[in-house]
């Protein structure tokens, strides 16, 4: 049974935390205090693995849903999709660390080569 947004907003709390599945491995945890989550659950090389997709209203009914289809996809193509995902969000955390000591080096350099290239 496929989800509806409408399902999802009207999802009450109660003493323990419960699933909604929307299929294939793709449910919304919704948790004791209120948190409700988009999470698949799926299998790689014999062992359970868990992705999340992050918390909903955050992230809508249809962006879970083409989150999931990716990681299918990926999973299809023989690729831990959680690898994956964390190979990409570490290459994006490499390109935006800020090395000051080579900005300092760089302005440096150019400074001090200014007399040097005329022999």
């Amino acid at each position: 049974m496929k989800l509806t947004d409408t399902k999802i907003k009207t999802a009450k709390t109660t003493g323990k935390d419960y699933r909604l599945a929307d299929g294939h491995g793709l449910y919304l945890h919704v948790s004791h205090a209120g948190a409700k989550l988009w999470r698949w659950r799926y299998r790689f090389e014999g062992k359970e693995k868990l992705m999340s997709f992050g918390a909903y209203p955050l992230v809508s009914l249809s962006a879970a849903r083409d989150a999931h289809d990716c990681g299918r996809k990926t999973l299809a193509g023989g690729v831990d999709p959680m690898a994956e995902k964390k190979a990409v969000t570490e290459a994006q955390n490499q390109s935006t660390i800020l090395n000051p000591f080579r900005d300092v080096e760089a302005l440096w350099f150019e400074k001090w080569k200014v007399d040097k290239d005329q022999r």
